[in-house]
């Protein structure tokens, strides 16, 4: 029976990919603390309902202005020291925040500028970020990797981040943003010991002004299985926000739970999370990912119709783990998907284009939801969110088998079995 320590991150990956585990696990532990305490600072500070959703969209804002920017920097410059220096930035913003709390000056419009500042240095560090793990592991070994990665995302992001939180806060309103200082420092210090990681050389014509962003959306838009994977995660994001961003007054006004209800509702999603971790393995070995692919979205289709059927909260619960469960697997397949079939030089680039994507299908889903919602009542947005994504399948059905099948890219250094993985 193999170790702990190998079962979660094996030795075929090699040390650099244990430390930039234990540096994505530790920045997401720091990323879920905020999560909750945010909120709960801004609604100390106001009680406009505008000002506390402009916390919200501080999330996503930086990347609908600099992500494509971010993507482009990450391509021509150091990865590793990119994400250092902007997870440095981010541990110094928090800093100051800090200082303003200690001090007793801190305000609404302090907090909404430290959030701003701090999505900006994460749009950065993230584009960055997303582009290691190929430059670590080979493509057979890429799926293993996600995993493991989007595993910290869920444990840290989702569970035990916001609760300890939320708890924190109730200790002291400076202590979570303390806590996240220090995992956000961690992190640095763990990402410090990956063996330097150059970006391939980037071939241009002389005399030919370099337009990296362009050059980026050339090669989108003539790699038709990418486009298409980014576009199917682009609308099934529109889908998917337009009821997520309503989920409250549909579990409360709707299906009648109280406020325990509302949160055991994405507890239960993240338990179905952890199943999917525990199987991925067998199923990557077992299943193509063309059928897994299929089956995630086809699921994601009838979960928006049960919603849009039931007044069952248990019904409501079931669901949820079942979302948890095949979205886990959907989010590390499109991932594995996209890192193999993106050159080395591109990955910045492409991962920034379809992170905003995803942010921008979020901001669309939501406005829709709401409007939605308030023409037509809580299920309306299901109704919506089933047709759309229903409509969308039908449309790239066919297209899945050959994003899957696409030839991935393949480097010269992943060739050399001379060296190990994660050791170059």
């Amino acid at each position: 029976m193999p170790s702990l320590g190998e079962a979660i991150a094996p030795r075929r990956l090699g040390r650099d990919f244990r430390w930039l585990l234990g540096s994505s696990w530790t920045s997401n532990l720091g990323d879920g603390i905020a999560l909750s305490a945010a909120p709960l600072l801004i609604a100390s500070l106001t009680s406009s309902p505008l000002l506390v959703a402009s916390g919200a969209m501080m999330q996503f804002l930086p990347w609908l202005l600099f992500g494509l920017l971010a993507g482009a920097v990450a391509d021509h410059h150091d990865r590793r020291r990119l994400v250092m220096i902007a997870n440095a930035a981010r541990a110094v913003v928090v800093l100051g925040l800090v200082a303003f709390l200690l001090t007793g000056t801190a305000n609404v419009w302090i907090v909404l500028a430290t959030a701003f500042l701090y999505g900006t240095a994460e749009v950065f560090a993230d584009s960055a970020g997303s582009t290691l793990l190929p430059m670590l592991a080979r493509p057979a070994d890429l799926g293993v990797g996600n995993a493991r990665l989007q595993a910290g995302h869920l444990v840290g992001n989702q569970l035990a981040g916001p609760p300890l939180g939320a708890f924190l806060f109730a200790l002291g309103s400076f202590w979570p943003f303390l806590a996240e200082v220090l995992c956000v420092t961690l992190a640095v210090l763990l990402i410090s010991r990956i063996t330097r990681t150059p970006v391939p050389p980037r071939e241009s014509e002389p005399g030919v002004t370099p337009r990296p962003i362009r050059e980026g959306l050339h090669w989108l838009r003539h790699n038709a299985p990418v486009r298409t994977l980014v576009v199917i995660i682009l609308v099934f994001n529109v889908t998917w926000a337009a009821p997520w961003g309503v989920l409250v007054l549909y579990a409360t006004d709707y299906l009648g739970m109280d406020a325990v209800g509302y949160g055991a509702l994405t507890t239960a999603s993240a338990l179905g999370g952890f199943v999917a971790i525990a199987g991925f393995g067998w199923l990557e070995r077992h299943v193509s990912f063309s059928t897994l692919m299929r089956v995630c979205l086809s699921l994601e289709v009838v979960m928006h119709l049960v919603f849009a059927l039931t007044r069952s909260p248990i019904v409501a619960f079931v669901v949820m783990f079942g979302f948890g469960l095949y979205a886990f697997v959907w989010g590390t397949i499109s991932t594995t998907v996209r890192q193999r079939l993106v050159p080395m030089q591109l990955q910045g680039r492409i991962a920034s284009v379809n992170m905003v994507g995803v942010f921008g299908g979020l901001v669309i889903g939501q406005l829709l939801g709401g409007i939605i919602a308030q023409l037509w009542g809580p299920t309306g947005p299901w109704w919506f969110a089933f047709a759309g994504s229903a409509l969308t399948l039908a449309l790239v059905w066919r297209s899945i088998s050959h994003i899957a099948a696409a030839k991935p890219v393949i480097d010269d250094e992943s060739d050399d079995d001379s060296e190990p993985s994660g050791q170059r």
